[in-house]
């Protein structure tokens, strides 16, 4: 073995341990309740850390968490940088992600790992039965790649932790306290108990005898033999299961026993190989954190099966095949049904993208629980009345006057799990709308678990960063939430959907349904719909007062010329270079910022949440309150003419005040000035539709081979500076522009033709480029390259790219009005 300085080992366990190991005990969250209490105990498990590679916890606080880590273990250096854990898009992965998922049944992922040439494969699946949420298994695989040797050398550490109340021990372990043991022959079984889940097993198994450990002539082989299992248990303080100190020190501290024992027994010149030194002591028993490691050569396989005590029997490996071929079977037979694509993409080189986009999308299902850091100083300054307001807003936020509020919860989709692994509010409305068609009362059970977190004036802060997890990923400047700060209401656009579902009678009927369900009701029992709808209409409303109330735009001190001095909107929150709380960031607004201005895009999505609203008052024969939202969306509608029309320009665009105070339109083409058209609020008879659709469809403007690009490209700003929301393709944006495309396709009016052609070419655009970049890179993307179509920023963005799922399934109108010029 090569000569490495006696300090490397020291050095190197403490970077691998304080950088990987803490994140393996994180702190877990508590299920819904009223409102937000999960449908059915097949939502209870599942892999609810989505920042992880692959992690299952239930829905219970203070509770069971479990995860995995690994590393190729051929040299000394590489390990330091190549133990996988978190998702990170520096880990340079060619790949990865759940090929089919289903959050009530489980699935199959696989991750492309080049720097460890390995493939692993985690399928994970539920078994229902008994009075706790029932059983679970989880079959891990490990397939050296083309460029390694078959004799491949891994690394792998599955770890089980409690937080709270409850107890975790290693069972028949044949070490005495505080001596070291030579490792575990056979399955390793975990006993476990807490209030929540009742008396549970974990059992990881052998796996089967294809699998080969690695040997060696070095003496350090006869005390720690490879063929065994090594089990590290220790009992690590509450506070410390997320954290880089505390905890994980006493683990340092060991391991620095450890390798000092090795140098001092076998000198730094005759140490063991790597991977005998990249091994846990053998330590087996109670404590609240258990590591139970493996080193594999060559390929790998072995199971780990929780059974529930309140379950029929225990669940075998045998059971786990079974189960594995008939949650894909089925997942595979009910997808084609409910996601059926249409000409040209009823192709079978498609099957394999729209599984794994919808896969991760719901994949990226987490639960997440903690405290939350909110600014409720109201502060004068955040009234954002004066000009310089921004200034001004600033140095009230330097005060910082936050404090921490909570704990809450939220169950929901994430965006990205390496990059935005938490809940975004305006994310969450374009997430569901897929998972509407798959799932009913999942989607349900999310959006309830958005609206609980309402606070009593209405407001639900648009990014959810909850516990010092959570935080410990964002930079503290983003941290803060504030209660004046909104973000586009696109979980009313999901309600309005669901509505349209039950006034249709549709709905996922196809669904192989779990007893007990709320989609059983739901579907088959109008009554259960409305007792859903009529327990949340009440948060709706507020929600909704609240955006009226926080946001409003001001008429009348500029004597603008309005059908309505009361329905116009302003964005609070806005600096000179960003309005984050709009969701399009650095999209170009006026300049200077002003107290005057009213944007197009905030109106647009009140008026379409004033329809949704209308909508459900409908359902819910709440009759006064109807006769109000359809008075109030006439105002809207007819103020997006009044005061954002610029017949010079020939569309929609921003408002401020000038120097000598008057009313001037501020106009940047682009997602801004569709926005009306995006939300619907323009007929097929619209006086405003030729124009809008002809901005739309010209290429020196928005459109692209790729899908419409977020700003013209005659515009000065286009593709300047951040270059966020500039120029890029983005999936959500044009997700609405495809589908009233199709609208306005489907409807008689003079507009017919053209917007047939449009819908026709655009469709085709939108999925060839993010299926081409998927190809070519193995990931969705948050953005395109109007230009390529190159897929950019966040890689694994998985949350609103997904709604290709549903583009491709959108009806073929090709041949029924032929080629013409869009």
């Amino acid at each position: 073995m090569p000569r490495v300085p006696r300090d490397f080992w020291f050095y190197a366990i403490i970077y691998l341990l304080s950088s990987q190991f803490p994140r393996a005990i994180q702190a877990v969250a508590d299920p819904s309740v009223d409102l937000g209490r999960p449908a059915n105990d097949s939502l209870l498990w599942g892999p609810y850390r989505p920042n992880l590679y692959f992690g299952v916890r239930p829905r219970i606080p203070k509770s069971l968490t479990t995860g995995i880590l690994w590393a190729k273990v051929e040299d000394f250096q590489s390990v330091q940088q190549n133990f996988r854990h978190t998702c990170e898009q520096s880990d340079d992965m060619a790949g990865y992600g759940w090929d089919e998922y289903d959050v009530r049944t489980g699935g199959r992922q696989s991750i492309h790992d080049p720097a460890n040439s390995l493939d692993l494969t985690t399928e994970f699946v539920k078994f229902p039965g008994g009075q706790h949420g029932g059983s679970w298994g989880v079959r891990i695989k490990g397939t050296p790649r083309d460029n390694a040797g078959s004799d491949l050398k891994t690394t792998i550490v599955f770890y089980a932790g409690m937080e709270g109340l409850g107890s975790l021990e290693v069972a028949g372990a044949d070490v005495a306290p505080g001596e070291v043991g030579m490792g575990l022959d056979g399955d390793v079984r975990i006993k476990g108990q807490s209030n929540e889940l009742g008396d549970f097993t974990i059992d990881i198994t052998t796996g089967p005898d294809t699998n080969v450990h690695p040997t060696h002539q070095h003496p350090a082989y006869q005390d720690k033999p490879l063929d065994k299992t090594i089990v590290h248990s220790v009992q690590v303080p509450e506070e410390a299961l997320w954290q880089t100190k505390r905890g994980s020190m006493q683990l340092l501290n060991f391991m620095k026993t450890t390798i000092d024992e090795y140098v001092e027994k076998y000198t730094a010149e005759k140490m063991p190989p790597p991977w005998q030194i990249y091994t846990l002591q053998n330590r087996p028993g109670q404590g609240n954190l258990h590591m139970i490691q493996k080193v594999f050569e060559g390929a790998f396989e072995f199971d780990i099966l929780f059974s529930s005590g309140s379950a029929p029997k225990a669940v075998t490996s045998e059971d786990l095949t079974t189960k594995i071929t008939s949650v894909t079977t089925a997942f595979s037979e009910r997808f084609v049904k409910i996601f059926t694509p249409s000409t040209p993409f009823n192709k079978a080189k498609y099957d394999g993208f729209s599984k794994s986009l919808f896969s991760n999308l719901i994949g990226g299902i987490g639960y997440f629980y903690g405290d939350s850091v909110v600014d409720r100083s109201y502060a004068p300054e955040y009234e954002e009345e004066n000009e310089g307001f921004w200034q001004e807003a600033a140095e009230a936020r330097a005060r910082n006057q936050q404090k921490l509020e909570g704990p809450y919860e939220l169950f929901t989709s994430i965006p990205s799990r390496p990059f935005f692994p938490r809940g975004f509010l305006w994310d969450e409305g374009f997430h569901l709308l897929p998972i509407l068609e798959w799932d009913i009362d999942l989607t349900l059970d999310i959006i309830k678990s958005w609206f609980n977190l309402m606070d009593d004036d209405g407001w639900i802060a648009r990014e959810q960063i909850l516990g010092p997890e959570a935080r410990s990923k964002v930079p503290g400047e983003f941290q803060t939430q504030y209660p004046h700060y909104a973000n586009p209401p696109t979980l009313f656009m999901v309600l309005e959907a669901f509505v349209n579902k039950l006034g249709s009678k549709t709905g996922s009927d196809s669904r192989q349904v779990v007893p007990g369900s709320l989609e059983v009701s739901v579907v088959g029992d109008s009554g259960a719909a409305e007792q859903y709808l009529r327990e949340l209409y009440p948060l709706l409303k507020r929600h909704y007062s609240w955006f009226r109330k926080t946001q409003w735009g001001d008429i009348k001190s500029y004597d603008r010329e309005a059908f309505s001095t009361k329905e116009a909107y302003r964005w609070r929150g806005r600096t000179d270079r960003h309005i984050l709380t709009s969701g399009l960031d650095d999209y170009p607004r006026a300049q200077p910022p002003h107290p005057g201005e009213l944007h197009i895009d905030l109106i647009s999505w009140m008026g379409m949440m004033t329809r949704s609203m209308k909508r459900i008052a409908e359902t819910l024969q709440e009759t006064d309150d109807v006769a109000e939202f359809k008075k109030i969306q006439e105002a809207i509608l007819r103020n997006i003419d009044d005061l954002h029309w610029d017949e010079k320009a020939q569309t929609y665009c921003d408002a401020t005040i000038d120097d000598y105070e008057e009313s001037v339109h501020v106009c940047h083409k682009g997602y801004i000035s569709i926005f009306p058209f995006m939300t619907g609020l323009l007929p097929p008879d619209s006086p405003r539709l030729k124009a809008v659709l002809d901005l739309i469809a010209d290429p020196e403007e928005l459109w692209s081979d790729h899908g419409i690009r977020s700003l013209s490209q005659k515009d000065e700003f286009y593709g300047t500076d951040e270059n966020y929301w500039r120029s890029p393709v983005w999936m959500n944006m044009n997700y609405l522009i495809v589908d009233n495309l199709l609208t306005v396709a489907k409807a008689a009016g003079p507009h017919q033709k053209q917007a047939r052609n449009m819908y026709t070419q655009l469709r085709k655009n939108l999925v060839d480029t993010v299926y081409e970049s998927w190809k070519e890179t193995g990931f969705a993307w948050e953005q395109y390259n109007p230009e390529t179509g190159a897929g950019q920023r966040t890689q694994h963005f998985t949350g609103w790219t997904s709604l290709v799922v549903k583009i491709l399934g959108m009806p073929d109108l090709e041949g029924k009005g032929g080629h013409d010029e869009l």
